[in-house]
């Protein structure tokens, strides 16, 4: 039996006036989804329990089957373990987002004006982290660049208990409400103030901006927390996996579960991203001996953040056609198989930012063909008689593996 896992950040969504009251995943054309949903057995699933962040961290690690009540410690240190980063007893990794603030004319109000600086280069958000550390780093503190604008701080023997926000969660914000808070706040607050000194006269930003670009002018220090303790998936379940992602996120989740990290050419996270590539090396894994892989694409979920409604159309759509189908197509050759398609969380394009509504999932199993949804694979999945509901959806990896849903 093989296993394929699919997940489309962000995908689930609410009704919109300007789609005629349809969610994005009704309005898409996603005829292998819809047919995975027809034939397969659908339900809803809640990914993020209450009292812990609405993040894709907690998300992934539930649909990856580990309660994050018991797992769960942040979401930088998740990244840091894809990064290579070894964290030792005492420290903490940080979300370190390059991200562009909009200052009031007197610069005593600054907002959350993009928590991704505008998608920021690679070689770009590499110069301005080389650029922090030799101005702010210690033998506490260090920073370490990543993709785009997503990087890692780590503060050795760090203070826990800090509450600090997401800057996605805040766009448009005055950001003064939303600074962390708590043990240490003083030394965090002033890394993000000295960093907008540091990036205001740095040739990179001057450049961005004279070609009309955002500039990262701050960094954003959030998601912190310790190094996790996962028992290894292959000792859970008794299965060899894989994880396909673009972001250090999942592919950390996946390090730190002891899955096989694979790395696809040119995936980048947003809609240009190789989505065939992850649907050939999917494949490509089962054949070469894997058990389970778990792609993950990010691209709706960004496109909800900047509230591009067109653009997260356009990106449910390639996930339908150049990665389910792909993958519906290319999977038979193994006989045996079951597949598991659902968003990790909902980013709502009205908000713009992660809910705790309840998302739709579809397992579509290559020998067993039931009577799932007559209304294809959306958001609608909830309403059904006889939809599956999982309350726990760390219980829905155990389930999808057996088969058992009855």
């Amino acid at each position: 039996m093989k296993y394929v896992i699919l997940i489309g950040d962000g995908m689930a969504d609410r009704p919109l006036p300007e789609l005629g009251g349809k969610t994005p995943l009704e309005a898409a054309f996603t005829p292998n989804m819809d047919k995975m949903a027809k034939e397969g057995i659908a339900g809803i699933a809640n990914t993020l329990p209450e009292g812990l962040p609405t993040g894709s961290d907690v998300a992934n690690l539930s649909i990856l089957g580990y309660d994050p009540a018991i797992y769960y410690t942040g979401r930088a240190p998740l990244e840091a373990a894809s990064m290579g980063i070894e964290l030792r007893p005492g420290d903490i990794a940080f979300r370190c987002n390059l991200v562009s603030l909009r200052f009031s004319p007197d610069k005593s109000k600054a907002y959350m004006e993009d928590h991704s600086a505008g998608r920021l280069e690679t070689d770009t958000g590499h110069l301005l982290i080389r650029e922090l550390n030799r101005e702010l780093a210690s033998e506490k503190i260090k920073f370490y660049p990543g993709v785009s604008y997503r990087n890692v701080m780590v503060w050795s023997g760090g203070e826990a208990g800090l509450d600090c926000t997401p800057p996605h969660d805040i766009l448009g914000r005055e950001i003064s409400d939303y600074l962390p808070e708590g043990p240490g706040e003083d030394l965090i607050r002033g890394l993000m103030r000295d960093s907008v000194d540091i990036f205001e006269r740095h040739p990179a930003n001057i450049e961005r901006i004279r070609s009309g670009k955002r500039p990262a002018n701050s960094i954003w220090l959030w998601g912190q927390g310790k190094k996790p303790e996962l028992p290894p998936f292959s000792e859970v379940y008794g299965l060899r996996g894989g994880m396909i992602s673009a972001v250090d996120l999942t592919k950390g989740l996946g390090a730190s579960a002891g899955l096989q990290v694979i790395n696809v050419p040119g995936a980048t996270g947003y809609l240009n991203t190789n989505w065939a590539g992850k649907a050939e090396y999917a494949l490509r894994a089962l054949e070469g001996g894997l058990d389970l892989v778990y792609v993950h694409l990010e691209a709706p979920d960004e496109a909800s953040h900047e509230g591009n409604l067109k653009e997260k159309i356009e990106a449910i759509e390639r996930f339908d056609n150049l990665v389910a189908g792909a993958i519906l197509r290319g999977i038979e050759e193994f006989g045996e198989y079951r597949i598991l398609t659902m968003p990790d969380h909902a980013t709502p394009l009205q908000v713009r930012t992660h809910t705790r509504d309840l998302v739709p999932f579809v397992v579509y199993d290559g020998k067993k063909k039931n009577r799932g949804a007559d209304s294809g694979y959306n958001e609608k999945i909830s309403g059904l008689a006889g939809a599956v509901r999982i309350e726990h959806a760390h219980r829905l990896m155990g389930r999808f593996l057996k088969g058992e849903f009855d």
